[in-house]
């Protein structure tokens, strides 16, 4: 089931990225007095009171006007404002309403969307945010998002208006839900019509046709599947356009949805800093993990152009099999558990193993261990490599214990949550690996201090 996605919104300065901070608990978002700081939007799944979203940090839809980048950051958060279920919408209690107020009012009722008004700035008790309430969306709830004064009923205001869990149409039972992403023009598209055997999706060789997220049911050797063909995602900094931006965050609601994220890398192109942050961003969602070398028939004309006649391409084909594999290791270190296959949409090469591999890995993606075989496993790790000390003290790992699946999520009871080296960590990983598969599915390891254990 998709989180919903709660977008702040309002003028440059009101105090939007303080709040998005204060939720989300850490400092992702650019703080700074001056206005127009918050360039991009930027996303955070969070837990509120046991319900998942996804915030969406936005720049100012009015105010400094003078700025440069201002035009593009006030198209961002429009379309921000588009994909919302939920708008927050912030005001300056300190410099009270003001023109630039009314013009987001405008955009914001126009949306159509549910909106909570937040007075921000609210440090003094002399401050009267009444006024607020001639926008026309209530008495506006009061704020002091730098001191979190006022959050709870934020959280509260948030929850009440967020459509109710299980609003969506319920999944197919055993269906294998597939997102499929990638940079713009990289063959997504192609691949959805290669795999249904018709033009379901447009395709065009103009880079960025696809602009919104679509949903296809599809059956495969008597199995369901959902497949959602995405826009190109690319990496942040290159998203400077509207449309780009819009259809970057369908991509993102999309992975939201899916078990599995399929990854089309352009084989001829190589694998670019782009694909490895597209990587990333699955990784990010906990999504199940597939890489496709797509154009791969490209890449063989290639290297028949290269080659004289008589040559043995079955050969050829074996080492760029090889070369390409170990291009993707080296650039995609961090997600060596992904599984590759070479397709074509072209000659179907590699087609036939997407569906299948998709659920295996969703199998892994929801697997559970028992408990008796996690602590075996633990016990052997702790046996061939010991935990890592420092100044003297080691660390003791009492227990593991499996919390969730999608993706599988363990936790380590230790001693001293400090003592443990990123590397002992990974360690564990690869161990869990070893014994269990989790064959292209990430694997989540938290570490916790066990309060009953003492120090020997």
């Amino acid at each position: 089931m998709a989180a919903p996605f709660v977008a702040i919104v309002g003028r440059t300065n009101v105090g939007k990225s303080t709040l998005f901070n204060r939720l989300v608990g850490q400092r992702l978002a650019v703080v700074d007095a001056l206005p127009g700081v918050t360039r991009d939007r930027l996303y955070a799944e969070i837990d509120l009171d046991g319900r998942e979203i996804v915030l969406v940090d936005t720049g100012g839809l009015a105010g400094a006007e003078g700025d440069q980048f201002m035009t593009k950051v006030k198209e961002q958060a429009a379309i921000a404002l588009q994909e919302a279920d939920l708008l927050l919408f912030m005001v300056d209690a300190r410099e009270g309403l003001v023109a630039l107020d009314w013009e987001v009012a405008d955009v914001v009722r126009r949306s159509g969307k549910p909106v909570v008004l937040i007075a921000n700035k609210m440090e003094s008790p002399k401050l009267d945010p009444n006024e607020f309430a001639e926008l026309g969306f209530g008495m506006p709830l009061q704020l002091s998002a730098l001191y979190g004064y006022g959050l709870g009923e934020v959280i509260d205001a948030i929850l009440y208006n967020l459509p109710p869990p299980g609003a969506e149409v319920e999944p197919v039972a055993g269906e294998v839900a597939i997102a499929l992403v990638g940079r713009p023009n990289a063959g997504k598209s192609a691949i959805i019509n290669a795999l249904l055997g018709e033009e379901r999706v447009i395709v065009s060789e103009e880079p960025g046709t696809t602009r919104d997220a679509v949903d296809i049911a599809v059956e495969f050797e008597g199995e369901p599947y959902r497949l959602v063909d995405t826009a190109g995602l690319r990496r942040r900094g290159k998203r400077s356009q509207g449309l780009e931006y819009y259809s970057s965050l369908r991509a993102l609601r999309a992975l939201q949805r899916a078990d599995v994220g399929i990854v089309v890398i352009d084989a001829l192109e190589g694998v670019t800093n782009q694909d490895a942050h597209i990587v990333g961003e699955v990784m990010n969602a906990g999504r199940g993990l597939v890489l496709l070398a797509h154009k791969w028939d490209l890449v063989q004309d290639f290297a028949r152009s290269q080659n004289d006649e008589g040559t043995d391409m079955a050969q050829i084909e074996q080492t760029l099999r090889a070369d390409f594999s170990l291009i993707v290791g080296s650039r995609l270190r961090f997600a060596d558990f992904a599984e590759l296959i070479f397709t074509s949409a072209v000659t179907g090469e590699g087609l036939e193993q997407i569906l299948p591999t998709a659920r295996q890995i969703a199998k892994q993606y929801a697997r559970e261990i028992e408990p008796t075989q996690l602590d075996e496993v633990l016990q052997e790790a702790l046996v061939a490599h010991q935990p890592p000390s420092r100044k003297n003290r080691r660390l003791r790992i009492r227990s593991i214990e499996q919390v969730t699946t999608r993706p599988p999520t363990f936790v380590l009871q230790v001693n001293d949550p400090e003592l443990m080296h990123f590397s002992y960590k990974r360690y564990l990983i690869n161990q869990l690996r070893e014994a269990f598969g989790f064959e292209g599915t990430p694997i989540r390891l938290f570490v916790r201090r066990n309060l009953q254990q003492q120090e020997s």
